[in-house]
């Protein structure tokens, strides 16, 4: 007689499904859609990143390299820092790891940081697979409400939040320019929330991923400031339109490196060294390079905004990445799952419904719109936004 199967990790098998990938699949079947859902680039990768990774390729680069990265490429990494921000406070190669994106440099940080139990303050809204990856990693994700501060963390927002939580506050998890709301912080803002971060003694996860995209403002990382507690998360996927390549980094303490190394190591030992080439050659091209990209996302950033607040949406302007947060008109009578589901259906142009990036009601009145991809792309998704808006209105 044959035994049961076993059961599947309880842990594991209760974490919800993401809801941006759970969205996304349901409109899948959907005809002619313009998808404005992922922050995919509408650009190829460089040039110069194409040519290093097929050198890479004809010379072999096909063995294991070092698990961390190797020392050239992480040298790489403190070079292009210092460089773009002045981030001088993580000198040594040992301090840096290069991870397969953003995603697996999260969860080995949650991994490393948080024992069982643990809390992390979240910002909220927020990139919804933190959630689950906080989960992973048996620790309790804390959502911060921002909603009322102007989708920001604040100095108070933290003090109030460490003060009423119930469970040990280890850490906070910190992405600026945000997604999914673009917004992000000067560098004042950050020194007051520098001070905050060291009065709660938590350690500060700085998603940093779309650093090189901001509007008419520098930025600046939050490690300048408080070094010893931050923990500093970057990467290619969106500043050199190289999400294909899972590229990610993290600069660290030397004694939080050490300790990061076990857990990246356990999880996939290294990228693919031929992709080392590749992203060595990213880090090197020259700053202006990249300037045609940030043009044509703020030029479609404007362009959205302006055709979405005619409508009556509320809009926020985003300081930097390519997402806009935008509440429902009022006269739209329904929640933002509900409306996403009938925009993609009979308007034929996908969004992410906001509640996705919340665990707050508020959130259910909101969409996330990218302007990432294909500029003609975008056009026409906002004429078939438009269209279905102004149609409904006449019906009504």
């Amino acid at each position: 007689m044959s035994q049961d199967i076993p059961t599947l990790n309880s842990e594991v098998t209760a974490i919800p499904t993401d809801k941006i990938l759970g969205f996304q699949a349901s409109i899948q079947g959907v005809d002619d859609l313009v998808f404005l859902t992922f922050g995919e680039p509408g650009f190829d990768a460089p040039k110069v990143v194409k040519e290093a990774t097929i050198r890479g390729i004809q010379e072999n680069h096909s063995h294991y390299g070092h698990s961390q990265g190797n020392p050239e490429l992480r040298q790489a990494v403190i070079d292009y820092m210092q460089d773009r921000y002045g981030l001088t406070q993580y000198p040594s190669i040992d301090q840096v790891v290069i991870t397969a994106g953003v995603s697996e440099a999260m969860y080995a940080i949650f991994k490393t940081l948080l024992s069982t139990g643990d809390g992390i303050l979240v910002p909220d809204p927020a990139y919804g697979s933190y959630f689950s990856s906080i989960a992973l990693a048996n620790a309790q994700a804390i959502p911060v409400d921002t909603s009322t501060t102007g989708f920001k963390l604040t100095p108070e927002l933290v003090a109030k939040t460490v003060a009423e939580a119930t469970v040990p506050v280890k850490a906070v998890l910190f992405n600026y320019p945000s997604n999914p709301t673009g917004v992000t912080y000067s560098k004042e803002e950050l020194a007051e929330l520098a001070k905050a971060f060291e009065a709660a003694g938590v350690w500060v996860i700085s998603d940093e991923i779309y650093s090189e995209l901001t509007y008419g403002q520098e930025h600046h990382s939050i490690g300048e400031m408080i070094p010893d507690r931050a923990i500093v998360v970057n990467g290619l996927s969106k500043s050199h339109a190289m999400t294909g390549y899972r590229v990610g980094f993290i600069l660290a303490p030397k004694a939080v490196a050490a300790e990061l190394k076990k857990v990246h190591a356990s999880l996939i030992y290294s990228i693919p060294t031929f992709v080392y080439d590749g992203a060595l050659a990213a880090l090197q091209m020259p700053k202006e390079d990249l300037q045609p990209m940030l043009s044509t996302y703020q030029v479609r950033r404007d362009m959205a905004v302006e055709l979405l607040r005619s409508l009556d949406f509320d809009v926020l302007s985003p300081d930097g990445a390519f997402y806009i947060f935008a509440k429902l008109p009022e006269d739209i009578e329904e929640d933002g799952w509900t409306f996403a589901e009938k925009l993609a259906k009979d308007g034929k142009v996908g969004v992410i419904p906001g509640e996705a990036f919340s665990q707050f009601e508020g959130a259910k009145d909101y969409i996330r719109l990218s302007y990432a991809g294909d500029t003609e792309q975008l056009k026409e998704g906002l004429s078939r936004i438009k269209a279905y808006i102004e149609k409904r209105r006449a019906n009504r």
